[in-house]
C-alpha cells in the first residue's frame, strides 16, 4: 500500500525526482571544466587544469584555473596548484618525477615557469623572465628548457615624466625562442630572426622544428607563419618548407626524419586543415608533397606519431572529431575512435596512452584516456556531479538540403518539455569564422545559449553552413568571396526546413551569435529580416569596407575571405554590409561590443547603432563592455551578456510584447543564486 502511494505522489508531482530540475541561466556559470592535458613521458599520470568559474562576490575577473594530477595507478586525484590562480601552460619534465607550469604567484611581475612535485609539497620557480612565458617545453634528455617570451622593451625617460603616447605597430617587441640551462641558470636565445608561435623538440633534443613568422603580429601569425629547423648547438635557423597557407599544428617522427603538419591546401584555404608529411632535411618542393587530405571529407586540428611509419591524426567530421592512425605514403587510415564518441581537438601521447579533454552533448570537457592496446576511450574525471540531477534538453543532428541541393549538417535543441505538434519560437547561433564548424558536444556557454535556452522552451539551431571547417577544402572555398551569400542561405534553408516539419513558428524566429556570428546576425536583420523577429550582434561587422581597414588581419582578410582590397572594389564590400540596408530594417536588434576589440574595431558597432537608429524600422539597443577584446573574459560580461541576450529573446519572440518598444535596460542578475549553491 505505502509503495502504492508513493508512486502516486511521484505521478502528480507530490514528491520532486531528481530529473524534475530545470537547467538555469546560472547554471552555465558554475560550470567547471577540464582544459589542458598532459601525460607524462612515463605514461603513469596526466596533468590536467580545470577551468573554475570565478563566483559573483563583488569582484570582477576571469575564470581561475588550477592544476590537477590523475594516477593511472590508483585512478586518484591530487590537487597541485588550487584556489586563486590562473595556470596557462602545463608540461612535464623528461623523467615525469615534475609536473611544469606557466602561472603568475605571488611575488611574480609576469608569468614565470615552475616545477611541482607529484606530492604538490614542492614548487620551484625556474624563470625570472621580465616578459610573460607563453609557452615552454622541457629537452628530452637534458636538464633545459626552451619557451618563448617577448623581448623586454623598457620604458623611456620621456614616459616616466608622463608622455604616454602609443606608436601603433612599430617598435614591436620580438618573440623569441629562449633556451635555459636550470643547472647553470644561462638563457640564450635560439632564433635568429623573426616571430616564433610554436615549436617542438626533436626526440633527441638536438633540433627544434618552429614555426616562424616575419612580424609578431597576429596577421603574420595566421597567414605568414612558416616551418623553421634549429640546429640546437650551432644556434642556426633553417626554412624547412614554404607551405602555401595557414599553418597548424606539428609533431616529429621519432626518429628525427619526418615532420608531419598541418597547413591550409592553399594560400586562400581559410583552414589549417590539410596534412602533410615533409622530410627533414626537405629535398622535396612543396608541390611533391603528398596531401593527404585531397579526398578526405574533414579538417585536420591535431597530428602525433605512434612510431616512425605511422602517424596519429584528430580531425573534424562534419559534427563529430575522429582519432585516425595513417602510414606514412598510405591513401587509407584506420578509425581509432570513431564518429559520436566524444568530442575532443588535441591530444597528448605517451608510450600506450592518449589523454585528451572531451565533452559529450550532456555533459562538457572531462579528463578522457585513449588506451592503445586496449582500443577504449574512459572518461577519468566526473566534475559538475550537480549535472546528474538537471534535466537536460535533446540535442540532435540533423541534416537537410539547401536549396541549391547542397547537404548541410547543423545541431538542433528540443525545448525541454518539447510537445510533438506544437509551434516553438526558435533561436538560431550562428559560429564564427566562417572557418569553424558546431560540434556534437556540450554546446551551453556564457555565449551559446543551448541548454538554458531550451529550458525557457526555445529550439536552438546551429547550422553549419558552407564556408565553414569540418567538411573538407571544397565546402570551405564555397564561401569564398562571397560573404552573406550562399552561406546565408543555408541558414534560411534550415529555417524553412524546420517551419516545414512543423516544429517552429516562422513569426517567432531569432538570430544570434560573435564576430562572424554577429555579422550574420545585422545581415539577417537588415538585408533579411522578414525572416527574423529579434537579433543579437556580438562583436560583429557592419560595414565590411570600414571593417578591413581597422581589423587587425587584413592580410587574412585579403587572402582568404575576399581576394581583393577595399580600394579596388570598394562597393562590392559595401553591398554586403548590414549597414547598407539600414532603411530595410525591420528587426530588434541588440547590439553588444568590447571596446578594446583589435579583430573587429568596436566603431563597427558603432556605426550600426547610428544607421540603423537613424534610418530602421525597428528599434536598437548598444552595450559596451569596457576593456574586454573580441569576446568577454570577465565574469560580471560573461553573466550580462548570456542574461541580457536571452532576456532579448524573450521579450521578443515570447508573448505579446509591443515590438516598437524595448526590454529594460537593466538586468536582474539574480546573484542569490550562487549564494545559494555554494
Amino acid at each position: 500500500m505505502l509503495k502504492k502511494v508513493i508512486i502516486l505522489l511521484v505521478v502528480l508531482g507530490g514528491i520532486s525526482t531528481a530529473q524534475e530540475k530545470q537547467f538555469n541561466s546560472h547554471d552555465v556559470f558554475r560550470t567547471k571544466a577540464v582544459d589542458q592535458t598532459e601525460i607524462s613521458p612515463d605514461g603513469k599520470y596526466a596533468a590536467f587544469t580545470l577551468d573554475v568559474p570565478r563566483m559573483y562576490e563583488g569582484k570582477s575577473g576571469k575564470n581561475f584555473e588550477e592544476l590537477y594530477l590523475y594516477s593511472y595507478e590508483d585512478n586518484s586525484i591530487k590537487p597541485l596548484i588550487t584556489g586563486e590562480v590562473f595556470v596557462e601552460k602545463i608540461g612535464w619534465t623528461a623523467k615525469s618525477k615534475y609536473v611544469s607550469f606557466t602561472a603568475k604567484l605571488k611575488g611574480d611581475k609576469k608569468h614565470q615557469i615552475y616545477l611541482v612535485s607529484l606530492d604538490g609539497k614542492e614548487i620551484i620557480r625556474l624563470t625570472d623572465s621580465k616578459t610573460k612565458v607563453l609557452q615552454f617545453a622541457w629537452h628530452p634528455k637534458q636538464n633545459k628548457v626552451a619557451y618563448i617570451a617577448e623581448e623586454f622593451l623598457p620604458k623611456s625617460d620621456f614616459r616616466k615624466m608622463g608622455f604616454d603616447q602609443e606608436i601603433f605597430e612599430e617598435h614591436i617587441p620580438d618573440r623569441n625562442l629562449y633556451l635555459m640551462d636550470k643547472e647553470t641558470g644561462n638563457t640564450e636565445i635560439l632564433n635568429e630572426s623573426g616571430a616564433v608561435f610554436n615549436f617542438e623538440w626533436s626526440h633527441d633534443g638536438k633540433s627544434i622544428a618552429a614555426a616562424v613568422a616575419p612580424q609578431n603580429l597576429v596577421d603574420h601569425k595566421y597567414m605568414f607563419t612558416r616551418l623553421h629547423i634549429i640546429d640546437v648547438a650551432a644556434k642556426k635557423m633553417t626554412k624547412l618548407i614554404e607551405n602555401p597557407g595557414k599553418l597548424g599544428n606539428f609533431s616529429w617522427s621519432p626518429d628525427g626524419k619526418h615532420l608531419v603538419f598541418i597547413s591550409g591546401k592553399d594560400k586562400n584555404d581559410a583552414v589549417d586543415g590539410s596534412l602533410f608529411v615533409v622530410e627533414v632535411p626537405n629535398i622535396k618542393k612543396f608541390t611533391e608533397l603528398k596531401n593527404y587530405s585531397e579526398k578526405f571529407l574533414g579538417s585536420v586540428t591535431d597530428v602525433n606519431w605512434l612510431d616512425n611509419e605511422n602517424f596519429l591524426l584528430v580531425s573534424e567530421e562534419g559534427v563529430h572529431t575522429t582519432l585516425r592512425k595513417q602510414k606514412v605514403g598510405s591513401d587509407e587510415s584506420e578509425l581509432l575512435v570513431k564518429h559520436g564518441e566524444v568530442v575532443f581537438k588535441e591530444i597528448s601521447k605517451s608510450s600506450d596512452k592518449i589523454v585528451f579533454q572531451g565533452e559529450t552533448p550532456s555533459h562538457p570537457d572531462e579528463l578522457y584516456t585513449f588506451d592503445l592496446s586496449e582500443g577504449k576511450v574512459v572518461r577519468n574525471t566526473f566534475h559538475n556531479e550537480w549535472l546528474k540531477d538537471v534535466k537536460l534538453a535533446k540535442q540532435k543532428v540533423i541534416e537537410y538540403p539547401a536549396s541549391d541541393g547542397l547537404q548541410i549538417e547543423g545541431l538542433l535543441f528540443y525545448p525541454l518539455n518539447y510537445e510533438e505538434g506544437k509551434k516553438y519560437p526558435m533561436i538560431i547561433y550562428v559560429h564564427g569564422g566562417p572557418e569553424a564548424t558546431n560540434s556534437y558536444g556540450w554546446n551551453t556557454a556564457y555565449n551559446r545559449w543551448g541548454q538554458s535556452a531550451a529550458a525557457k522552451g526555445f529550439f536552438v539551431f546551429m547550422p553549419n553552413y558552407r564556408a565553414g571547417s569540418g567538411r573538407g577544402y571544397d565546402f570551405t572555398m564555397m564561401g569564398y568571396a562571397d560573404a552573406g551569400g550562399r552561406e546565408f542561405d543555408d541558414v534560411i534553408d534550415g529555417i524553412n526546413y524546420l517551419v516545414e516539419k512543423g516544429y517552429v513558428d516562422k513569426n517567432r524566429v531569432g538570430i544570434g551569435g560573435g564576430s562572424y556570428g554577429g555579422y550574420f546576425s545585422a545581415w539577417g536583420a537588415s538585408k533579411h529580416t522578414e525572416h527574423f523577429a529579434a537579433a543579437v550582434s556580438f562583436v560583429g561587422v557592419g560595414n565590411n569596407l570600414s571593417k578591413r581597414n581597422t581589423t587587425d588581419i587584413p592580410w587574412e582578410s585579403y587572402l582568404v575571405h575576399w581576394g581583393f582590397w577595399p580600394n579596388e572594389n570598394p562597393m562590392d564590400l559595401y553591398d554586403r554590409s548590414p549597414v547598407k540596408y539600414s532603411e530595410q530594417m525591420n528587426t530588434p536588434l541588440l547590439i553588444l561590443h568590447g571596446t578594446k576589440d583589435p579583430r573587429v574595431h568596436p566603431a563597427q558597432s558603432l556605426e550600426m547603432y547610428r544607421s540603423f537608429k537613424l534610418r530602421g524600422k525597428a528599434p536598437v539597443r548598444l552595450v559596451w563592455y569596457p576593456g574586454e577584446e573580441h569576446g568577454n573574459k570577465k565574469n560580471t560580461g560573461r553573466l550580462d551578456y548570456h542574461l541580457r541576450t536571452l532576456n532579448w529573446f524573450e521579450y521578443y519572440l515570447k508573448g505579446d510584447n509591443p515590438k516598437d518598444k524595448m526590454p529594460s535596460y537593466e538586468v536582474d542578475y539574480g546573484l542569490k543564486y550562487f549564494e545559494e549553491i555554494k
